[in-house]
């Protein structure tokens, strides 16, 4: 999940704990917010600044109506804040490595909900470390 920091940072999501993630209002995320299972993995990326993955959360909630949307269809899901990374693992550092070249982050940078496979999780946090 990508995220402006002036809108919500990582630092807000530790500080409530968790949030429902509103305001996505892009067919395409839609479709993976749909997709996603209480207990699913989430890397918590901040889309301005270093443009960096922070941390880690889960889904606690599984999709339902955003009620910040002025259309039906639009959801929503919660998420849990989990273990902040070490070392924040820059786009700069994703895009020189190999193993993360098929990222969905590298070829659609703009989207704000991605999926990220079990690999490529496990390579981020491993480089957080």
């Amino acid at each position: 999940m990508k995220s402006e920091p002036e809108s919500y940072s990582w630092a807000d999501l530790q500080r409530d704990g968790g949030t429902a993630w509103t305001g996505v209002r892009n067919y395409t995320a839609r479709i993976h917010l749909n997709a996603m299972r209480v207990g699913d993995r989430v890397l918590f990326y901040e889309s301005m600044g270093p443009k960096a993955v922070l941390g880690q959360a889960k889904v606690t909630r599984t999709a339902f109506p955003d009620t910040t949307a002025d259309e039906p269809g639009w959801v929503a899901v919660e998420i849990k804040a989990g273990a902040p990374l070490p070392q924040p693992v820059t786009l700069a550092r994703i895009k020189a490595h190999p193993a993360l070249a098929n990222m969905v982050l590298l070829r659609i940078s703009r989207l704000s909900v991605q999926p990220v496979t079990p690999a490529e999780y496990d390579q981020i946090v491993a480089l957080g470390q």
